[in-house]
């Protein structure tokens, strides 16, 4: 990591997929972490992590937990793509306003948060784009909504310098959102379109070291405060070959069976409908917003984080993969 000056951190949902990444490799640059979560993590134990338990929709607890922090990672968040709006927005928006507050009432010095490229998501596709792109004038679900809301609050805070992070579908060894997803459907699942839609990912360690180079890049260049950045393996794959790769890995076969993006468009909305109506909890088989996801390109020019940040994917999507299946086969998944 190249720096001595080693920092007090605070990683908000330390014990998640990403956060735990982001712990792992600031432990290993000497900072010392605290993570801030609703639970407590055995893992985070090991690692010799203070842990404080919290709420983000609670401003004192934040506001306690932030005191004597240099630098705050903002990576709890409710994700998903189907809920309640007002839950969403208690965690995403309200959690990040008393994030922004505390890091100013303490005199924490930078902020990196984590966003999601959906927050610019407008439901067609996006080959290659940069930062430029704007904010879509309706969103299809209350996750990219309310990021969107949180990220603009992050790239206007005063009194702490910031960056927000795009990370676009996060995969790897201890994965319990996106592989574990795909692998419950198994059997079940449908090609939507033709195919030949590509898409970003990232690996998981790629992921967490852009947040501590987000964070050396403040440190450095303190003007390069409120930018957002899209980062990426830099290389998009087929959608659906990325879903087979991962079906396979599990010992599964490939998607097989084929539907149109208008009728998968159809049959999300409708069960959108039926759930609301009868206010079912889980979450349905298919939304518009996934539907629209799952049938469309979305991959992103990352220059500006490789010129910015110094980021560069470390680990190939090749290696990642290897690495994705030592630990399926070595049954942690489970």
């Amino acid at each position: 990591m190249g720096h001595t000056d080693h920092e007090r951190v605070l990683v908000t949902g330390g014990g998640g997929f990403l956060g735990r990444a982001i712990v792992r490799q600031l432990k290993m640059a000497g900072d010392v972490v605290t993570s801030f979560s609703r639970q407590s993590y055995r893992e985070l134990d090991d690692l010799g992590v203070r842990q404080i338990q919290g709420d983000l929709a609670d401003p004192q607890a934040l506001k306690q937990a932030f005191t004597g922090v240099d630098t705050v990672f903002h990576v709890a968040a409710k994700p998903g793509i189907w809920g309640d709006f007002d839950d969403y927005f208690r965690v995403n928006v309200t959690g990040t306003e008393n994030v922004i507050q505390a890091c100013v009432r303490n005199r924490v010095k930078r902020l990196v948060y984590t966003s999601s490229p959906s927050v610019v998501f407008d439901g067609n596709h996006m080959e290659g784009v940069d930062e430029s792109v704007d904010y879509p004038g309706r969103f299809h679900a209350p996750y990219p909504e309310t990021k969107a809301i949180a990220e603009q609050l992050v790239r206007r805070a005063d009194g702490v310098l910031t960056i927000a992070l795009r990370p676009h579908l996060i995969w790897g060894p201890g994965d319990n959102h996106l592989f574990p997803g795909i692998i419950r459907r198994a059997g079940r699942l449908r090609r939507i379109g033709d195919g030949t839609n590509r898409v970003d990912t990232i690996y998981v360690d790629n992921a967490a070291r852009a947040h501590i180079l987000a964070r050396d890049a403040l440190k450095r260049n303190p003007t390069l405060s409120g930018n957002v950045y899209f980062i990426s393996q830099d290389e998009p794959v087929l959608l659906w070959e990325m879903v087979d790769t991962f079906l396979d890995v599990a010992g599964f076969g490939p998607v097989k069976k084929t539907i149109s993006p208008g009728t998968a468009f159809f049959i999300g909305r409708s069960l959108e409908f039926f759930y609301r109506l009868f206010a079912v909890k889980q979450e349905p088989p298919m939304t518009g917003f996934a539907a629209k996801e799952l049938a469309t390109s979305h991959w992103f020019d990352i220059s500006r984080a490789k010129q910015d940040l110094g980021y560069l994917p470390l680990i190939s999507t090749e290696e990642g993969l290897s690495r994705l299946r030592q630990w399926v086969s070595s049954g942690e998944e489970k």
